[in-house]
């Protein structure tokens, strides 16, 4: 199940046409998803994440960490193969990926740091002045229903 009929929000609400497109972009196209790297996605505080990424074999300069409108993107590819050993199994996967995912509004990447085989990802969600709940002081109005300014 691909496609939803979100027509019958659209006669309430307002700026949420982008909710279709959202849907269409995190449904694969062949049907399935894919698994490589694993990743796990963390809540480590109210406004703080942690996407945590295993990418055993690859170095700081393999990865490329990318983000544009609302999205990161994690690339990772070998530039070389140092190591010419001769392998009687190879079960580390050391193959080029890319991985992308969908921030939500106000979420920024603040870091990412390499560590024993982990990428660790810092994401935090920062809400603009604007958007925080703020308190409104009533005051007296005049007879035409307009504040009148508090002079003390």
């Amino acid at each position: 199940m691909r496609h939803f009929d979100l027509s019958p929000l659209y006669k309430s609400t307002v700026g949420f046409d982008r909710l279709a497109s959202l849907f269409d972009s995190l449904a694969p196209l062949d049907g399935e998803t894919p698994s490589y790297p694993p990743y796990n996605i963390e809540r480590l505080g109210e406004t703080e994440y942690r996407i945590t990424m295993a990418v055993a074999g690859f170095k700081e300069e393999d990865l490329n960490i990318d983000v544009k409108e609302n999205a990161v993107t994690i690339r990772g590819e070998q530039k070389s193969a140092e190591n010419s050993a001769e392998y009687l199994h190879r079960g580390i996967a050391t193959r080029a990926f890319e991985r992308r995912f969908q921030l939500a509004d106000h979420v920024e990447v603040k870091g990412a740091a390499l560590e024993n085989g982990l990428l660790h990802v810092d994401l935090v969600r920062e809400l603009p002045e604007a958007m925080k709940p703020r308190s409104i002081k009533i005051v007296k109005s005049d007879t035409n229903g307009k504040a009148i300014a508090d002079k003390s």
